[in-house]
């Protein structure tokens, strides 16, 4: 990696932000500010996603806490499924469009066919674990 935490020249080029699905979106901040002193720095509900955010600012990077809006969302399907927990990791981009097309012409599965508005402005894209060994990755770009 180098100096400016970038892979050096690769598509992903820093960890946005660790995804966290949880019951109680208040009570989860809670604890993250009594446990680690860390401060919400932005807080959004997304309606196409039927999710509410709150983002902790963790040097360049974020730790989001998930909590679902509606029974059908897809944060809500995996709290009835698998429990709190990791949902997924965001990964900065410079371009979504051309990260995403990557992971198509690699062979991989994609859940978003097209780039989307994000929070916070964002625009992104999601892999789907299967492609990822398991892991749901968000492309976002700033």
């Amino acid at each position: 990696m180098g100096a400016e935490g970038t892979s050096g020249g690769g598509i992903l080029t820093e960890i946005d932000h660790v995804a966290i699905a949880v019951a109680d979106l208040d009570a989860a901040v809670a604890w993250y500010e009594r446990a680690f002193g860390a401060q919400v720095v932005h807080r959004e509900r997304v309606e196409s996603d039927g999710v509410e955010e709150a983002l902790l600012a963790v040097a360049d990077s974020f730790v989001q806490l998930l909590t679902p809006t509606r029974e059908d969302s897809p944060v809500a399907k995996f709290l009835a499924s698998r429990g709190e927990g990791l949902h997924h990791v965001g990964y900065r981009v410079a371009d979504c469009a051309a990260a995403l097309q990557a992971v198509k012409d690699s062979g991989g599965r994609v859940i978003d066919e097209q780039p989307r508005p994000g929070s916070r402005g964002t625009t992104v894209a999601f892999v789907h674990p299967k492609a990822a060994f398991g892991t749901l990755i968000e492309l976002v770009q700033e």
